[in-house]
């Protein structure tokens, strides 16, 4: 269950970036985080389900939330903004421009 636990915090701290609430408590996604969560608990034994759905299904959401939020840096970095500068592009890529000092 130890893993479970690290799962299930990282998820809340992933929907904690993508959300910025007050109260964390009051979203739905951690809400469902947390109903699955106690749902899995009680029926893993019970049922014969898969011992490790749990961590699997929230490490597949895990990826997929910092997926998205690498993406949106990622576009929110390199998007195109209009026509650039030949200065702020090499600044983007990390280049000098020849009479840049070094």
């Amino acid at each position: 269950m130890n893993a479970n636990i690290k799962v299930i915090r990282s998820l809340i701290s992933e929907v904690r970036q993508a959300t910025h609430q007050s109260k964390i408590k009051d979203n739905i996604m951690v809400r469902y985080i947390l109903e699955q969560a106690n749902m899995h608990r009680e029926t893993s034994e019970v049922l014969c389900k898969e011992r490790e759905e749990l961590k699997s299904l929230g490490e597949t959401y895990l990826c997929y939330l910092n997926s998205q939020r690498k993406y949106e840096q990622i576009h929110k970095d390199y998007a195109g903004k209009g026509e650039r500068s030949i200065k702020e592009t090499a600044d983007l890529v990390g280049f000098k421009l020849p009479h840049d000092p070094k």
